[in-house]
Parts: C-alpha cells; sequence; structure tokens
C-alpha cells in the first residue's frame, strides 16, 4: 500500500470464541478489514501498526444477514475477514491482556 494509512485499512479485532480458540492453539489473530483489502495490503498494516513478524494472511468475504423489523426488510453490510498467522515466539499485546 504506497504512502496509503494502515490504520485506515484494519476496522478492528474481532474477539469472539473462535478466534480466542484459534489465537490460543495455533498463534492466529482475527481482524475486521476494509473490503478493498487484499492480503499484502494486510500484512503491511499489521506489520507496521502492531510491530510483529506475519507468516501467513487468509482472507474471507462475509455475507451481510438479511434482517426484518415488522413488515420491513433490511440488510446489514458485507464485510472482510482477515485471519493473520503469526511466527512462532510472536504475540500480540492487547489480545493477552
Amino acid at each position: 500500500m504506497n504512502g496509503g494509512n494502515a490504520h485506515d485499512l484494519i476496522i478492528r479485532p474481532l474477539l469472539t470464541e473462535k478466534s480466542t480458540a484459534l489465537r490460543t492453539g495455533h498463534h492466529k489473530y482475527c481482524f475486521a478489514v476494509r473490503t478493498y483489502a487484499n492480503r499484502v495490503n494486510v500484512k503491511w498494516a499489521v506489520e507496521k501498526i502492531l510491530d510483529v513478524k506475519v507468516k501467513s494472511v487468509n482472507i474471507l468475504n462475509v455475507s451481510g444477514k438479511v434482517k426484518r423489523m415488522g413488515r420491513f426488510s433490511g440488510k446489514r453490510p458485507d464485510w472482510k475477514k482477515a485471519i493473520v498467522t503469526l511466527h512462532p515466539g510472536e504475540k500480540i499485546g492487547f489480545f493477552e491482556a
């Protein structure tokens, strides 16, 4: 990402039961990222922001759910999830606290 801001690419960390299991067993951390993000951009942003060495990045497109309020129907927005694998020995501090 040339001249871009790494903080714009990563929206938030995902703290769910599944992401906790991935983190403790496999050194994988989950983030919600922008829909235009790709593996190279996510790797660059995580290494720059969190000062860790990234081994690999997997990206998933998550479809928004259709929700109803009475007779009216709407849809939550689609979003993208990144699963970042770190090298052995690397940790992200705010996940561990």
